[in-house]
C-alpha cells in the first residue's frame, strides 16, 4: 500500500513515541560531539519514519536548533562559548541557508539522498582520521601560521582579514548545506575552528553548538514560513532531542575523546552506505 509523503503505516501514538526516541538519540550525539546530530537526524527520519528528505530536513533543523540552543546557554554560563566568532559564522550561514532550501526543492528526492550519502561518507572518513590524532587535546601553543591568533593577555581571538575570511567561508558552507540537506553544519564548523584557531576543544564544541543553533534556527524558520514543516513529527522529535541534550550535559565529560569520535564515524559510514545504496537503486530503478 503506497504512502503519500509524511504518512506512515504506524499508528499515530507509535509515530510520536518513535519520533521522540529518535530525537533523543540526536540530542545525545549533539551534546557529546558538538557536531553530527543533524547528520544522523535526517537518516533517522527518512528510514525510521519514511519521510522524504525535503520533509525530513526542516524537522531535523528544528530539533537541532532548539537542542543546540540549550547546550549553548548552559555553556555560556560557564564562559566556554566564543560568542563573537559564533555570531559572525552564523550570520554568514544564515545568508546562504535559504538558498540551500531553494536548491533542494529543485532536485529529485533520490538525488538529494545520494548527495546526502556522499557528504555523510566524507564526514565519516574525516572524523575517523581525526580520532586517531589529538582531536580532544589542547592545541600546541605555537603556530604563527594559524589564521586566528589568541591575545596573550585577554585570551580573545585576534581578528584580521585572513581570520574573518576563513570563518566566513565556513559559515557560508555550513549555511548552504544546512538549508539543502537539513544538517546543522557542526561537521564543518568544528574542523574549521580547529584549523583556524588555537582554541581547545572545550571552547570549540560549545562555540560550534552556538553556530548550529543560529544557522539551523534560520533554516527551520524559513521552512515554517513556507509551510514545509511537518509539525506532528517535528514537535515530539524536537522534544526528545532537547531532553537528551540536557541529560548529555550531565555525563558528557565521561564520554569524550577519540573513542567517541571513532564510534560516531563508524556509525556515520554505515548510514552513508545504506543511504547511498538505496539512492542509487532508486535512481536506476533496481528497487522497483
Amino acid at each position: 500500500m503506497a504512502c503519500t509523503p509524511g504518512q506512515h503505516h504506524l499508528s499515530t501514538v507509535t509515530v510520536l513515541i518513535v519520533a521522540a526516541l529518535f530525537g533523543a538519540l540526536v540530542g545525545v550525539i549533539l551534546g557529546l560531539t558538538g557536531a553530527g546530530g543533524a547528520i544522523i537526524a535526517v537518516p533517522l527520519l527518512v528510514f525510521g519514519l519514511q519521510l522524504p528528505l525535503t520533509e525530513a530536513a526542516p524537522v531535523a533543523l528544528l530539533a537541532v536548533s532548539v537542542s543546540a540552543a540549550l547546550g549553548t546557554l548552559l555553556a555560556l554560563k560557564k564562559g566556554k562559548v566564543r560568542y563573537r566568532a559564533a555570531g559572525f559564522i552564523a550570520l554568514t550561514g544564515a545568508l546562504t541557508s535559504p538558498l540551500g532550501i531553494y536548491v533542494a526543492r529543485q532536485m529529485p528526492d533520490a538525488a538529494l539522498r545520494l548527495l546526502f550519502a556522499v557528504v555523510l561518507g566524507y564526514i565519516a572518513i574525516k572524523m575517523f582520521r581525526r580520532s586517531g590524532n589529538h582531536y580532544a587535546k589542547a592545541p600546541t601553543a605555537s603556530s604563527a601560521a594559524t589564521p586566528c591568533q589568541l591575545d596573550d593577555f585577554s585570551g580573545r581571538l585576534i581578528w584580521d582579514a585572513r581570520c574573518a575570511r576563513l570563518l566566513a567561508l565556513s559559515g557560508i558552507a555550513a549555511g548552504f548545506l544546512s538549508g539543502m540537506l537539513g544538517v546543522g553544519g557542526g561537521f564543518i564548523i568544528v574542523p574549521a575552528l580547529q584549523k583556524a584557531t588555537l582554541l581547545h576543544m572545550r571552547a570549540i564544541v560549545p562555540t560550534s553548538l552556538a553556530v548550529i543553533a543560529l544557522v539551523s534556527g534560520a533554516g527551520a524558520f524559513t521552512a515554517a514560513l513556507t509551510g514545509s514543516m511537518n509539525w506532528s513529527i517535528a514537535l515530539p522529535f524536537a522534544g526528545g532531542a532537547l531532553t537528551a541534550m540536557l541529560a548529555a550535559g550531565w555525563f558528557g565529560d565521561h564520554f569524550t575523546g577519540p573513542g567517541l569520535q571513532k564510534a560516531f564515524a563508524i556509525l556515520a559510514a554505515v548510514v552513508a552506505t545504506g543511504m547511498g545504496v538505496k539512492a542509487i537503486a532508486a535512481v536506476t530503478g533496481i528497487s522497483g
